[in-house]
């Protein structure tokens, strides 16, 4: 067994036996004395109108997922932004040796840090090269996540109320019409009794 999985397993077992036995001391020690009013449902002070098992709309659900895909893809920003200002860093002119050897150390990772030594100026344009592909890079990500974005609200998913007379005249715009020649009024006199 590895020693990442050997702690990673040590890691789950832990917390759960902290949770599980955090759980049984709470059981062990707090008055069981349940009432009427202390099983009702708490919301908020207000007090419960109906039953609580009612159906939620499911654009609710559809507003929380989508809220959790653009919030977790804009956590992407973070660690970008740490290396682009790091590699920003690293072009400056203005560094001196001490301050580009920090940041080179920062930057790089251990196997990169042992090799040949290279020319400042070289660093200094490769860091700037490689700082302006990453700024495409987050253009182009950004791009997506707005081009998804645009799609999903003119769908009207973002939109929390819809109007239900809207949506039945845009049903019965997209709704395929009949032939001309079958919507005509049958001839009065033309075999009916």
């Amino acid at each position: 067994m590895t020693t990442l999985l050997g702690y990673t397993l040590l890691f789950a077992l832990v917390g759960a036996a902290f949770v599980f036995i955090n759980l049984m001391i709470g059981k062990l020690f707090r008055p069981a004395k349940p009432t009427p009013e202390k099983q009702t449902p708490y919301e908020c002070g207000e007090p419960i109108v109906g039953s609580s098992w009612i159906q939620f709309d499911i654009r609710y659900y559809v507003i929380a997922l989508l809220f959790i895909i653009f919030d977790v893809e804009v956590v992407f920003f973070f660690p970008w932004a740490v290396v682009f200002g790091k590699l920003n860093a690293l072009g400056n002119p203005a560094l001196t040796p001490p301050q580009r050897a920090d940041v080179r150390e920062r930057l790089l990772p251990p196997s990169a840090r042992s090799a040949a030594p290279v020319a400042v100026d070289e660093e200094r344009l490769a860091a700037n090269r490689f700082a302006w592909i990453a700024f495409a890079d987050i253009l182009v990500f950004f791009g997506v996540l707005l081009v998804g974005f645009a799609y999903l609200w003119s769908r009207g998913d973002l939109e929390w109320v819809r109007s239900i007379a809207a949506e039945r005249a845009k049903e019965q715009e997209l709704a395929p019409q009949p032939p001309p020649e079958l919507t005509r009024p049958p001839l009065v006199g033309a075999g009916s009794p």
